[in-house]
């Protein structure tokens, strides 16, 4: 589509005011680009809640009552459940409004075309954000990738230990979706959660040629699974080959902020290698990025790690974008569907007994 960049700022709703708006939020608090003009949610509870945040914005209880208003809007930060993202993301796009999507960008490649085809036909723009790709010790992992100081990848791996107890307070609404997708056999860990490690994969080697996975299961109360152990091995079209191992540690104390995910990736190089220590939770109490090569260890300590802070510059990228349009969106629909089918060839490969499956293949 062609798309003529805005002069002026954005006019923004909120389409979901939940848990995760406290972190996309960050992108709009004093950015010039964006004027807040809208909030959407059938909870009234939230809904002041969050209006202290933007007093001039209005309050809708729907997208269909914020349409029928007549106030003007250009873009949509849509921050709803996942089995809601098709139905909403081709109702939002209908009403001519942009969208900045929540990942993952829905369960099955079916939603996902139908959803791109809504976009295309109403001319509008859908983006599905992925704040790790932003988050600053992977940006940084990935220019030192980039520089050739570690010399020729010859593979990485990737790491996440999943606990239950630390962090912050989740509503339990909230979870009550995640039981659902759990019961769609789209697991937390596997394909929530996961689809961020699946995303910098892809952001960090390119395209996925095959993938071959063992999802395991755990019952943490009666009737309810998460799926680890989990273990995907993957090659991309250049040859460089990822492991992750995913581990449930259900009783084990995290400190963190927010979710409690203990997380790392180590990419090897010829000479040497690079290794992020954590991300959203404080795991290993060691600099967020250390770098060994030739015999000498390179830590960076000043970077920034807050986990928030990488919603804060995924949300900037996405609004400075809508004033130049230049650049990739990180991610475009199209770029999304890649990674959705990263996911949904790990499931077809741990179906098939661990065999290999081409994300491509999938239809």
């Amino acid at each position: 589509m062609s798309f003529a960049p805005y002069e002026r700022p954005v006019r923004a709703a909120f389409v979901g005011l939940g848990r995760i708006y406290d972190l996309n939020v960050r992108a709009y608090v004093d950015n010039p680009d964006v004027e807040v003009v809208a909030l959407v949610d059938p909870s009234e509870e939230r809904r002041a809640q969050r209006r202290a945040d933007w007093p001039a914005a209005r309050t809708f209880t729907s997208a269909a009552e914020l349409a029928a208003s007549g106030l003007e809007v250009d873009a949509v930060e849509v921050l709803l459940p996942i089995p809601l993202h098709a139905d909403g993301v081709a109702e939002l796009v209908g009403y001519g409004w942009h969208v900045n999507l929540q990942k993952p960008i829905c369960n099955d490649l079916a939603d996902a075309n139908r959803m791109l085809g809504a976009a295309a036909a109403g001319g509008r723009l859908l983006r599905v954000m992925d704040n790790y790709i932003f988050y600053e010790p992977l940006v940084k992992l990935k220019e030192i990738v980039a520089s050739g100081e570690l010399g020729e990848v010859t593979g990485y791996h990737m790491k996440m230990v999943a606990s239950g107890r630390g962090g912050w307070d989740v509503p339990g609404s909230t979870y009550e979706w995640q039981f659902q997708q759990m019961r769609r056999g789209r697991g937390t860990l596997v394909f929530d959660d996961g689809w961020h490690k699946l995303s910098t994969a892809i952001w960090l080697f390119g395209p996925i040629k095959e993938v071959r996975a063992w999802v395991g299961t755990t019952e943490v109360i009666p009737g309810i699974e998460v799926d680890a152990p989990t273990t995907l091995v993957w090659e991309h079209h250049s040859g460089i080959r990822g492991v992750w191992d995913i581990t449930l540690a259900i009783d084990m104390y995290l400190r963190s902020d927010y979710y409690t995910n203990d997380e790392r990736w180590e990419i090897t190089g010829r000479r040497g290698y690079a290794r992020v220590n954590r991300c959203t939770a404080r795991g290993i109490q060691q600099p967020s990025l250390e770098v060994y090569v030739d015999g000498e260890m390179r830590s960076y300590h000043a970077l920034d790690d807050d986990w928030a802070s990488s919603f804060r510059d995924s949300g900037h990228h996405w609004l400075r974008w809508l004033h130049t349009g230049e650049g990739p969106m990180l991610w475009s629909g199209d770029e999304a569907v890649n990674v959705l089918r990263f996911a949904l060839a790990s499931y077809a490969s741990n179906a098939a007994g661990g065999t290999g499956v081409d994300p491509d293949s999938l239809e």
